[in-house]
């Protein structure tokens, strides 16, 4: 008999249906007529037939006609919403959709499985995982360490005459406790209620799908001593996208982070809020039970093995380092296009000024600049227009780029490094040793790793947007520019990129604040036995808001530049600069004059966000790199050089022949 999970003010009711003749009028009558049967003054009406509603699903908010058959109108255990006339939605009213379910609005039920061993996981399947393009098996392997520390935890609870830390005492400052042996559920199950004690808003659902996943990772390595059961119906819930409701705020990132994690597990006890893409948000028993999932029942140990670690940290930290590594590689696009509108030179990007320097970092962007800038590769239209103009060094933001983008590129490998590692780390305390058949106390909850290593991703990345803006600036200003002010014709009737240029720059000064490390901080807790802690979790949120303003800015860099080549034209740029610029406008139109611009930067954005300005120039950097064509010099006011000293002035009658490789 098909059933229907109906959210009435704030009730969950579920309602059997014998007929699916029925209307979908008929559901909504049916859920307030339970509603007010619960209700002491039947919620304030008199009767059924005098309340005014209308039915909406709960995914998407679609509106449902009221004649409708129910079996043609939803799907079985579909959730739905009956919304009475007349009421105001309360404060604490949570919409069925979150914010930045972008890629859940296309959300399919992914065919393909990752296998876990808790040593495997990089940060490029974790971002995946949490977009929700794979589902989860462990390994064999996995199954076999994951049961063989269950049994220790099984033979401490039968046998053990010592305490043993966080199986049958008490947590921190209650190590000493001793829990007698028919109260250790309980203890289990009010060490999960307790620690939900988190505050704000709640992670997205990818952060929600990276952390659960990024859990599971942990507890495969097999010295969490939780049972294969528990384990798997995590597993289950994972597969079918059921995602707890964990607030950001409130881990000091040491003893793990205690707090979000303790509200993933409560959601797997199906109390609290869940959401999924066939619930939107609803109660967690519900969500669990729409989808055929039984809650978990905590066994000793279990609680614990669920919530301690370093994982939103990492998990967030993961989202950064792939995110920052996706705007560092676009940068040097951008600010090469930027770079030819500009009419700069190529010669600081000279191979030999990189060698006497050899940052891998600053060597690699070098060279992206000499393969997408005027070459015998690609010639470029608009730098041979000015080879004789009198100028004879560019400014520091064109100039500099390989010296400041390079060290943004080895920061963001240094970091990924220690988040890789992270991602593949027990981190749970005390630790199970099968092996030993003991568990052993230690620190590997702290969360100092991943809080450092993410405090200085966001002082490197934001270097970009800080460039980025001084660019911007170059390139609207017309006494740095040959070009007209802000980017517009017309100027004063119209005002082209003028507070465009301003949003980047409050973004940049947004980032100034931020950067401010919080790993540097420590506040002691639990009564002075968790006496220094990492303020990772702050770390890597702060992290993530700053290359999101990097992006932001690159992005608006990114239109000006297309903006400048329009008053170049009929001038050409490279091919693939041109290549970059036909996909921009592919999205963002030339402004004649002036139009709504917010949207024109969020297709910008989207499109570094989704890589696709990398995707196009890519290609060409590639084949470059494997051609390797011997440098092009071509000899410029910029470069004295004796041996040309008597043939400089004649130099523009002298012809280069160009092979332009497509």
């Amino acid at each position: 008999m098909p059933r229907y999970t109906v959210h009435v003010r704030g009730e969950w009711i579920a309602v059997p249906c014998q007929n699916g003749t029925n209307t979908v009028r008929w559901l909504g009558k049916e859920a307030v007529r339970r509603y007010m049967k619960n209700k002491p003054d039947n919620g304030g009406f008199a009767s059924v037939e005098e309340v005014e509603f209308y039915v909406r699903r709960c995914k998407g908010l679609g509106l449902l006609d009221h004649d409708d058959e129910l079996d043609i109108a939803l799907e079985d255990n579909e959730f739905v919403e009956v919304v009475i006339q007349g009421d105001v939605s309360s404060p604490d009213f949570i919409p069925s959709q979150p914010e930045g379910v972008y890629l859940y609005s296309k959300y399919r039920d992914p065919e393909e499985y990752i296998f876990l061993d808790g040593n495997s996981l990089t940060t490029e399947k974790l971002v995946s995982l949490g977009k929700g393009l794979y589902k989860i098996k462990l390994t064999p392997e996995a199954e076999t360490k994951v049961r063989a520390s269950s049994d220790v935890i099984k033979t401490i609870v039968e046998d053990a005459k010592d305490p043993v830390y966080g199986i049958t005492t008490g947590f921190g400052k209650f190590a000493r406790t001793r829990i007698s042996k028919c109260k250790l559920q309980e203890l289990q199950v009010n060490l999960i209620r307790s620690h939900s004690a988190g505050v704000g808003k709640p992670l997205i659902p990818e952060r929600s799908r990276m952390l659960l996943a990024l859990r599971i990772n942990v507890l495969a390595k097999g010295y969490s001593g939780i049972s294969l059961e528990t384990l798997q119906q995590t597993i289950d819930a994972f597969n079918a996208s059921c995602l707890p409701y964990i607030p950001e705020q409130g881990t000091v990132g040491a003893s793990g982070d205690l707090a979000p994690l303790a509200h993933l597990a409560l959601g797997l006890m199906g109390e609290g809020k869940m959401w999924s893409p066939k619930s939107g948000w609803a109660d967690a028993k519900y969500v669990l039970e729409a989808h055929g999932l039984k809650p978990i029942n905590l066994k000793p140990k279990e609680g614990l093995a669920l919530i301690n670690g370093t994982q939103m940290i990492t998990s967030l930290g993961c989202e950064a380092v792939e995110r920052a590594a996706a705007i560092a590689k676009q940068a040097d696009i951008v600010a090469a296009l930027t770079l030819e509108v500009l009419k700069g030179t190529t010669r600081a990007f000279d191979t030999d000024i990189h060698a006497l320097r050899p940052h891998p970092g600053q060597n690699e962007v070098a060279f992206r600049f000499r393969s997408l800038l005027n070459s015998d590769h690609h010639p470029s239209g608009i730098a041979e227009s000015h080879r004789f103009c009198e100028r004879v060094q560019d400014a520091y933001t064109l100039r500099c780029c390989p010296q400041v983008h390079g060290v943004v590129n080895d920061t963001i490998a240094f970091v990924k490094e220690i988040i890789q590692t992270e991602i593949n780390s027990a981190t749970d305390n005390p630790m199970v040793f099968a092996e030993r058949k003991e568990t052993i106390s230690g620190g590997n909850f702290h969360g100092e790793y991943p809080a450092k290593a993410l405090d200085y991703l966001a002082i490197g990345v934001h270097e970009l947007s800080a460039i980025s803006e001084r660019r911007i600036e170059r390139l609207c200003n017309p006494s740095l520019s040959e070009l007209p002010p802000f980017l517009v014709t017309e100027g004063g009737l119209n005002s082209g990129f003028m507070i465009a240029h301003c949003t980047a720059a409050s973004l940049v000064s947004e980032n100034k604040a931020l950067c401010h490390p919080s790993s540097v901080d420590s506040l002691s807790t639990s009564a002075a036995t968790e006496d220094h802690v990492s303020m990772g979790g702050w770390a890597a949120r702060k992290a993530l808001k700053v290359i999101e303003n990097v992006e932001q800015v690159l992005a608006v860099e990114l239109l000006a530049a297309c903006q400048g080549i329009e008053f170049l034209r009929p001038l050409k740029t490279t091919t693939p600069l041109e290549k970059v610029y036909d996909l921009v406008r592919s999205v963002v139109k030339p402004w004649l004059k002036d139009r709504f611009m917010a949207p024109d930067i969020a297709a910008a954005h989207r499109l570094l966000v989704d890589q696709k300005v990398w995707e196009v120039a890519a290609p060409y950097i590639e084949k470059y790199r494997r051609e390797h064509p011997p440098e092009h010099r071509p000899g410029s006011p910029t470069a004295f050089s004796l041996a040309h000293e008597g043939a400089s002035r004649c130099r523009h009658h002298h012809h280069h022949h160009h092979s332009d490789s497509e």
